[in-house]
């Protein structure tokens, strides 16, 4: 008699991708807005938009990753976070552009779909939703045995914002005088986690558990600091025609994002020691011997977002930012030049 073969059997349990939609709704319910027209699960997630308050409604759009940090939650079995840095990633890619999110939506694969690691990584994500009034109204939850090792898996979020063409922040404005100011991140966000990985357990050979007085926390807990939404503390100036540009610090760090702002003709010059670099990265360069140019094109330093301003409103910016709670630094200048960065 011919055995029978069901799909389970190929690595694919379709009960426990039940349970995960199931876990996932529930979740995701809790980012909902009146806007939502759908239930996850749905083919399509359906938003109702409402752009009676724009003239001339722009959409503006990202997709993006968590990378290598993965590796990091994988090591220390901490999932509730990395959904989190999911939505601060994308949410600040459509805000350097004078954005606000509409939706979000997300992707999860793995080799073997276990539920509870499943509605940890969408806690992490609805909690990030929720700070931004983002609802998250679908996305793809797909088991692929043979294609990731067990324990694995990969995440992916899109996000859909709007803005006014009239207060789209596109760098055009820059003009040579004009000041930088820095926001704070609380860690590496993100970005340049192949090298702190290979700088801290490779050559320094610590683990995730090993604590080290100089972060005040083990390596894990700090390698999973969250990549932080500045939609909070911009929000208020965001159509106000006060900024000038907006610079998110991801891959390629200040050498490399800040030209994607900048107008022909111009340049920017960064003040190092203008903020205080992050113990980590201290620590990351000492134990590779790595050159400070190297360091400035990978990770943030202790930047998350560049904000660029005319010197006349400067105090416009810092009072708001104040009264936001919100650390701020002077980092900078934009001079004339051929769009690059000088640190110095």
């Amino acid at each position: 008699m011919t055995q029978k073969i069901h799909y389970k059997d190929a690595g694919v349990d379709i009960d426990a991708a039940n349970d995960a939609k199931e876990r996932i709704k529930r979740l995701a319910r809790s980012t909902f807005t009146a806007n939502v027209m759908t239930e996850i699960g749905s083919f399509g997630g359906m938003f109702r938009a409402d752009f009676t308050a724009l003239k001339n409604p722009v959409l503006v759009s990202s997709a993006d990753g968590v990378g290598t940090k993965l590796r990091v939650a994988f090591m220390t079995g901490v999932h509730n976070t990395v959904g989190y840095d999911l939505v601060g990633h994308c949410v600040n890619d459509i805000l350097v552009q004078g954005a606000r999110p509409l939706f979000f939506l997300d992707y999860i694969a793995s080799g073997k779909l276990v539920p509870e690691i499943v509605e940890q990584i969408i806690e992490g994500l609805a909690r990030g939703c929720r700070e931004a009034l983002c609802p998250l109204i679908g996305g793809e939850t797909a088991e692929m045995p043979g294609f990731y090792a067990d324990g694995e898996y990969d995440i992916a979020g899109f996000i859909v914002g709007v803005v006014d063409r009239d207060e789209v922040i596109d760098g055009t404005r820059i003009t040579p005088g004009d000041a930088l100011i820095g926001l704070p991140s609380v860690g590496l966000h993100t970005n340049g986690y192949s090298l702190a990985r290979k700088l801290l357990f490779d050559v320094a050979r610590h683990t995730p558990q090993t604590f080290l007085d100089e972060l005040g926390c083990t390596v894990g807990e700090e390698l999973l600091k969250p990549h932080r939404s500045y939609l909070k503390a911009l929000d208020g100036l965001i159509g106000k025609g006060i900024i000038k540009g907006l610079v998110h610090i991801t891959g390629g760090g200040l050498l490399e994002n800040i030209p994607r702002i900048l107008p022909k003709g111009t340049a920017v010059k960064i003040n190092a020691g203008s903020w205080p670099v992050l113990p980590v990265y201290q620590l990351m360069a000492r134990v590779g011997n790595v050159p400070s140019r190297e360091m400035y094109r990978t990770f943030n330093m202790g930047i998350g977002m560049v904000v660029v301003v005319s010197l006349s409103d400067v105090h416009r910016l810092l009072a708001h930012l104040d009264e936001a709670g919100e650390a701020h630094y002077d980092i900078g200048r934009v001079v004339e030049g051929v769009q690059d960065v000088t640190i110095s």
